[in-house]
C-alpha cells in the first residue's frame, strides 16, 4: 500500500474512536514504512479494525510496546500498524483465586505494580532488550513466548496463561480457556499464540495464573573462568537438593564469567539455602542482597547481531566451545548470557562486523548445534546481516505450521515472512 487510502482511514478512526492516523517516521517495521496506523481500545474495536484490515487487503503488523518489532525476519508486507498501547486494562484480578485478567496492552511493569499491594506476581521476567524501560507488553510476552530467569522454576509464559482472546484475520473474536487455574477448556489456543509471533492473530486479552511475591531474595555469585568451571559449577548447582529459582550465567568477551544463582522464600529458608549454596559453589561464591547489573538483560547493544541458542544441559561446554572457537577463528567479540539452567542462552556479536563473516559464523554454529542438541536463530541484526542469512535456521515441523497458518490466516496478511519458513 503506497499510501492512505482516505476511505480507510475513515473507517479505522470510526472504528477506533478517532485513534488512527497516517504513519509517521519511527513507524517503520524493520525498514518498511506502512501507511496506517490504528490504536483499539477493545476487543471489540480490534476486530473492526481487523474486519477493515481484511476487507481492503492490508497486511497487518502488531505493535505493542515494540521493543522486540525488529526480532525475526523483515515481514514482507505491512500496509497497517495495529497499536495495542490503548488496550492497557488490568481487566479483574481474583487475588484470591491468584488469578489475573488483563489487556495486551498493558506493560508488564504496570502489571507487576498493580499485583505488588496484594503480595503478588506474574513469575514471567522476560530479557530487557538495550536501551529499553522495561520488558514491554503483555501480548508481546505472549506472542515472542519470551522468557528469563524466573522460567527455571516457574516454567514459561505458555505455562503460566490459563485463558487468551484473540481476534484472527478476518475480525472474528475466539476465546479459549478460563479465569480459574483448573479450568483448563481451550488451553492448547493460548500454547498455539504464545510464540507465534504475530502470524496467527491479535492477542487481546490474557489470563494469567500468579504466585505470591517472596518475602526475602537473594544471590549467590561465583566466578567462572573457564567453560569447564561454569559446567562443573552448574552441574553442582541442578544436581543438589537445594532448590534455586533461578540459575544464570554470564561469559563477557574476554573476561571472565558469572555463574548467579537466585534464592526466594522465607527469612529463615533462605538464610539456610544460601548458606548451602555457599558452600556448594566453594571458593570465591559470595551473597548478594541486589541482582547482578547484568541480570535479566540482553548482552547485545542497539545495532548487534543478536543470536538466541538453545541447549540440552549436558550440551552447554559444546556450545561454549564452540562459541569461543568462532570469536577466535574471525577476531571478533562474542558475548553470551542467560538461563543455562534451562538450557537457553543469548549471544552478542557487534553489527559492525561484515555481514558474510555473521553468516558463517552462523552456520557454522548451526552445523555443530546437534552436539549441544539446540538450535541456533538470529533474533534481531542489522539489515545487510538478515539479507545474508535466514534468521531462524532449519525449523522442525515447518510444514505443521504452514498449515496453522494457512488455517488462522488463509491470505497470509498477518507479519507476512516473519516467523520460520517464510511464514
Amino acid at each position: 500500500m503506497s499510501g492512505p487510502d482516505p476511505a480507510v482511514l475513515d473507517a479505522l478512526c470510526a472504528a477506533t474512536a478517532k485513534h488512527a492516523r497516517p504513519a509517521e517516521a519511527g513507524d517503520e517495521v524493520d525498514g518498511i514504512a506502512p501507511a496506517l496506523v490504528a490504536a483499539p481500545g477493545s476487543t471489540t474495536e480490534a476486530a473492526d479494525v481487523m474486519r477493515i484490515a481484511a476487507d481492503h487487503g492490508l497486511a497487518v503488523v502488531v505493535r505493542g510496546s515494540g521493543t522486540k518489532l525488529g526480532w525475526g525476519q523483515r515481514p514482507a508486507k505491512a500496509d497497517l500498524i495495529v497499536d495495542t498501547g490503548r488496550m492497557d486494562r488490568v481487566v479483574e484480578h481474583r487475588a484470591g483465586d491468584l488469578v489475573v485478567h488483563v489487556d495486551a496492552g498493558l506493560r508488564l511493569a504496570t502489571l507487576q505494580d498493580r499485583l505488588a499491594p496484594a503480595g503478588q506476581r506474574l513469575a514471567a521476567d522476560p530479557v530487557v532488550p538495550p536501551g529499553a524501560a522495561d520488558a514491554g507488553t503483555v501480548g508481546g510476552l505472549v506472542a515472542t513466548a519470551a522468557s528469563g530467569p524466573l522460567r527455571f522454576s516457574h516454567g514459561a509464559v505458555r505455562d503460566l496463561l490459563i485463558g487468551i482472546t484473540v481476534v484472527r484475520a478476518d475480525g472474528v473474536v475466539a476465546k479459549a480457556g478460563g479465569k480459574v487455574v483448573k479450568n483448563v477448556a481451550g488451553y492448547d489456543l493460548g500454547k498455539l499464540f504464545a510464540g507465534s509471533w504475530g502470524t496467527l492473530g491479535l492477542v487481546t486479552e490474557a489470563v494469567f495464573r500468579l504466585h505470591p511475591r517472596p518475602a526475602v531474595t537473594r544471590w549467590v555469585v561465583v566466578p567462572v573462568d573457564s567453560t569447564g568451571v561454569a559446567y562443573e559449577r552448574l552441574r553442582r548447582v541442578l544436581h543438589a537438593q537445594l532448590v534455586p529459582n533461578a540459575v544464570e550465567l554470564d561469559r563477557p568477551a574476554g573476561a571472565t564469567g558469572t555463574l548467579a544463582v537466585l534464592v526466594e522464600g522465607i527469612p529463615q529458608g533462605v538464610a539456610g539455602r544460601v548458606e548451602k549454596f555457599l558452600e556448594l559453589l566453594g571458593d570465591g561464591a559470595e551473597p548478594c542482597d541486589a541482582a547482578p547489573q547484568w541480570w535479566g538483560r540482553a548482552p547485545w547493544q542497539r545495532g548487534d547481531v543478536a543470536l538466541r541458542l538453545t541447549h540440552r544441559i549436558t550440551g552447554l561446554p559444546a556450545l561454549l566451545n564452540a562459541l569461543d572457537e568462532q570469536a577466535r577463528r574471525h577476531g571478533v567479540p562474542v558475548s553470551a548470557r542467560g538461563s543455562a539452567g534451562v538450557g537457553l542462552l543469548y549471544a552478542a556479536v557487534p553489527g559492525a562486523v561484515e555481514p558474510a563473516v555473521i553468516a558463517e559464523l552462523v552456520q557454522v554454529l548451526r552445523d555443530r548445534s546437534a552436539t549441544w542438541g539446540g538450535d541456533v536463530v538470529v533474533l534481531d541484526a542489522p539489515p545487510a546481516v538478515k539479507a545474508a542469512l535466514d534468521p531462524w535456521g532449519p525449523v522442525r515441523g515447518v510444514s505443521l505450521m504452514r498449515r496453522v497458518k494457512d488455517q488462522f490466516d488463509p491470505e497470509h496478511r498477518l507479519a507476512p515472512g516473519r516467523f520460520a519458513g517464510g511464514i
